[in-house]
């Protein structure tokens, strides 16, 4: 597995076209969040298809996806209340689930209910990946089953291995992590949206910007 150096600023952007490059040509790679590591793929058929063998998911266990920003799922379906809770929360560790009612994303981002899961990171290093890919990434945990989420780049390479994975993912080293929540995740898809995940986003900062829980 070849590990590339994405702990410091003057890091980030050589790495994140390295990671680019990686990801263009189907591969996957392990980075680091505001939380844990994640792993990471383009939205193609291949690598999306890899992902869930590696991670063993099924249909009714979609994929989270970091994005840039709001306007790259312009063409999920935007409430007021998802607007409101995007604009005052993100970057952050706010997860909205969103309705697809098009059908345009793959079923390995896509619920059973037809919703996709969506953030903005508030990681730079994060940013930088993006930017330099241009598109939305799969973001799900580093770790094999029934173990915790990799912190540190020894953990995550530790997890890829377990789960399998070899010279088809590429370890982004971003150092150990300080301990945090998870993403809070808010499914916007209802008329009321509901909180279906407490995490890094208190059910009073939620309460405190118009979510009634």
């Amino acid at each position: 597995m070849r590990r590339v150096p994405f702990a410091r600023p003057v890091d980030w952007q050589a790495g994140a076209r390295i990671a680019a490059d990686h990801l263009a040509a189907g591969g996957i790679v392990a980075y680091p969040t505001e939380t844990v590591y994640g792993l990471g793929c383009t939205l193609d058929p291949a690598p999306l298809e890899r992902l869930a063998r590696l991670k063993d998911r099924r249909g009714d266990q979609p994929f989270l996806l970091v994005v840039p920003s709001a306007d790259d799922v312009a063409d999920l379906r935007w409430t007021a209340e998802a607007r409101r809770l995007a604009e005052t929360f993100w970057p952050g560790p706010l997860t909205l689930a969103l309705a697809d009612p098009d059908d345009r994303y793959p079923s390995e981002v896509r619920s059973p209910e037809g919703t996709v899961a969506v953030r903005v990171s508030p990681h730079p290093a994060v940013a930088a990946l993006l930017d330099a890919v241009g598109r939305p990434l799969t973001s799900t945990s580093a770790n094999a089953p029934g173990a915790a989420p990799a912190r540190d780049p020894e953990a995550a390479a530790a997890a890829v291995t377990a789960l399998g994975g070899g010279e088809d993912v590429l370890l982004l080293n971003g150092g150990a992590l300080p301990p945090s929540k998870p993403s809070t995740i808010v499914d916007c898809s209802v008329e009321s949206p509901r909180v279906i995940r407490i995490g890094a986003v208190s059910p009073g900062d939620l309460e405190g910007h118009g979510l009634q829980l």
